[in-house]
């Protein structure tokens, strides 16, 4: 009897052991719940921000205030040959690079400081095979954020020419 007494007890031992082991999670890395559905009577329930509050928040998130370029300087790389090629374009022109045509629509830059960044709106064609390549903003201290997908050729921006 005692031996069946012995084994039940060291059963329920190892049955129990995972349970034991575990600690009590600090406070710091409980559970959170949201205070609205909290039965807590002490639970603040974060008001919302006023309209000021959310139109500063807006006005923030915009970016710097920017001021309209007459031109940008783009610079072109053909992987294959190593060669880099500078472009200097008027709002509304257009440049060859290799198979690609470049086509600039306008040229921001940061008002407060004109040298820091600059942001082109390009459509790049493929003139062999009659296909837009891109369209969009490339943003000067950013290549890779948006940027030409072409196997042979990079584009990139490198400032706006001011007025």
């Amino acid at each position: 009897m005692t031996d069946l007494l012995t084994r039940a007890c060291l059963c329920l031992l190892l049955a129990a052991s995972p349970v034991l082991a575990q600690e009590e999670p600090a406070e710091d890395q409980q559970l959170m719940i949201d205070p609205a559905f909290s039965d807590d009577p002490e639970a603040v329930v974060p008001a919302e921000p006023s309209a000021a509050e959310r139109q500063r928040a807006a006005e923030a998130a915009r970016g710097p205030e920017t001021a309209r370029g007459t031109g940008a300087q783009l610079r072109g790389l053909d992987k294959i040959t190593g060669r880099t090629q500078d472009f200097t374009l008027a709002v509304g022109e257009v440049a060859e690079f290799g198979r690609l045509q470049l086509s600039l629509a306008e040229c921001r830059y940061p008002a407060a400081d004109p040298t820091s960044d600059a942001y082109a709106e390009l459509t790049i064609t493929d003139s062999q095979a009659n296909a837009r390549l891109f369209s969009g903003w490339m943003i000067a201290s950013s290549p890779a954020l948006s940027s030409l997908d072409d196997s042979r050729y990079d584009v990139w921006v490198i400032s706006c020419n001011r007025a």
